[in-house]
């Protein structure tokens, strides 16, 4: 029988940039994969805040429907002009409601600022690690053009897109 030779290219011993190249692809996918879930995190915390800015606004709605409603009750009896004790009784337990629900509704109204401006600093940081991974997107896609075109100009391309979507993702940690 006779034997087959077969010939294996060992291009890593041939091509020492290209060993060099594949470690800062196989490094810039890292940091992708880190900052596509820092984004999708906080596009996450962003909509879980903006939910409860939401839900606060709305309760905040309610008490103020409440209040005006107490209001209303108030000047009812004013225009009945009632007298005796049932209508005071009736006019001190509006003035407790028409306090209570002033009160509340101010404490839901800052609550629900503060949910507002925690989903607008998510979107914020989020937009950051966003551009920050499309930049990382180019830059690992030029360096694998090396690759195919064993041009030096794609890993150098790809590294600076690289550095500068880290850099730009790195910004959204200090927000």
């Amino acid at each position: 029988m006779a034997e087959l030779e077969i010939h294996q290219e060992h291009e890593n011993e041939n091509d020492p940039l290209g060993r060099k190249v594949g470690v800062m692809a196989s490094v810039l996918a890292v940091l992708l994969a880190v900052v596509t879930i820092s984004s999708h995190r906080t596009h996450t915390a962003a909509i879980m805040h903006k939910s409860h800015s939401n839900d606060q606004w709305a309760y905040y709605q309610a008490t103020r429907v409440k209040l005006h409603t107490t209001e209303m009750g108030e000047n009812i009896v004013h225009l009945l002009d009632a007298k005796g004790e049932r209508a005071d009784k009736m006019l001190a337990e509006y003035a407790g409601q028409k306090k209570k629900y002033e009160e509340l509704s101010g404490k839901i109204q800052e609550e629900a600022k503060g949910a507002d401006e925690a989903a607008e600093a998510d979107e914020h940081r989020a937009l950051r690690y966003d551009v920050g991974e499309g930049l990382l997107e180019i830059g690992l896609v030029l360096s694998s053009l090396y690759f195919i075109s064993r041009k030096k100009m794609f890993p150098v391309l790809g590294i600076v897109a690289g550095i500068a979507g880290a850099a730009i993702a790195l910004t959204g940690l200090l927000m």
